[in-house]
């Protein structure tokens, strides 16, 4: 296990900067998700903390040492990749076993840590397939004891499990956080998918545009986004949002539609700003605002209505299984408490 400190990490293409002074440190034994979308630059940091990148400027240190002109094999790095990359011409075993071999170590130390990661994945019955006889899973699971084997301070994962289908990506998540559970190894995981990034993380850490836009928890992060790229990217489905401003201690919406403010919002003292609220914070109240029912999508153990309210079209979820029909006039009312305000400049929280 070990820890790592990025510390002012600026990344550039010749003139084209694509990531931006970024600091951040990570615990010892943590599991990291970096997450955001394509060309946010996360899959660019996770190759620098790997040695695959140069950096431009700043310093990342595993450990405490700082490993800027280390190369990879040093490192005590494993990483595994989003296409498995596994040798078509050596079995699982063989996959496995192939940099301790490189390494030159006794043969009794490369069965013992084959055997060992074999058993933790499930591998045992199949070390003397080859990989065209493997499912996604099993190829995937494959990687990973490659990672396992090395017995790396540090593991770090490229989107692995992009390649996979829904099923298995929903298993393999599981078999992931239970893996580094009984590991305890210190974990870079890079993914566009934040369903994976909740699941998973210790630490939450969203990027955009080379920029790092928040860092913490998921419940941190879904509860109360520092701005609102975080607040529309975490969350599925993602919150809702409506533009206007505040007059009289009421939020009123560019169309005229008035909605209850949160505590937050009462004592700001006015201009644009940007309403948020999660699909799962309204209720079907006599309380709250006209809706007209669009479409209904049952998934069975919730309901997602997509209704229009004052011209704008919004997502509503409901664990309780309403009568209704496309077509129907409902009042939806907003959980004042679970509501979020925006400044309509910048983004950032108010």
């Amino acid at each position: 296990m070990a820890t790592i400190d990025i510390k002012a990490i600026w990344k550039a293409y010749g003139t084209h900067p694509v990531i931006f002074g970024i600091d951040f440190a990570i615990p010892d034994g943590a599991f990291v998700v970096l997450v955001g979308p394509s060309g946010c630059g996360k899959s660019t940091l996770l190759r620098m903390i790997a040695g695959l990148e140069d950096i431009s400027s700043g310093e990342i240190l595993i450990d405490d040492k700082i490993v800027n002109d280390m190369p990879p094999k040093d490192r005590d790095i494993a990483m595994v990749f989003q296409n498995y990359a596994l040798y078509p011409h050596l079995t699982v075993k063989e996959n496995m076993a192939f940099s301790l071999r490189l390494r030159k170590e006794k043969r009794a130390t490369v069965d013992e840590r084959v055997n060992r990661a074999a058993e933790i994945l499930g591998l045992m019955p199949l070390l003397d397939r080859y990989p065209k006889a493997l499912s996604g899973g099993q190829r995937q699971r494959v990687a990973m004891g490659r990672a396992i084997v090395r017995d790396a301070s540090v593991f770090l994962f490229d989107e692995p499990l992009s390649n996979l289908d829904a099923k298995l990506r929903v298993q393999m998540r599981t078999e992931l956080k239970a893996l580094h559970q009984r590991l305890k190894t210190t974990t870079v995981y890079v993914t566009h998918d934040q369903i994976e990034a909740m699941t998973m993380a210790d630490i939450i850490v969203v990027m955009q545009e080379g920029v790092i836009m928040q860092l913490g928890t998921p419940l941190e992060l879904y509860d109360k986004p520092a701005n609102r790229f975080v607040a529309g990217f975490i969350g599925s489905p993602a919150m809702n949002f409506f533009e206007g401003g505040i007059q009289a201690g009421i939020f009123v919406t560019e169309g005229g539609l008035r909605l209850p403010l949160p505590v937050a919002g009462e004592a700001y003292p006015g201009g644009s700003v940007t309403y948020g609220i999660r699909p799962e914070h309204f209720t079907v109240d006599a309380a709250g605002v006209p809706a007209r029912v669009l479409v209904i999508e049952p998934t069975g153990s919730e309901t997602q209505i997509l209704a229009e309210i004052g011209g704008q079209e919004v997502l509503a979820v409901f664990r309780e299984r309403h009568a209704l029909n496309p077509g129907d006039e409902i009042r939806l009312l907003p959980d004042t408490e679970q509501a979020h305000l925006f400044n309509s400049k910048d983004g950032e929280r108010i």
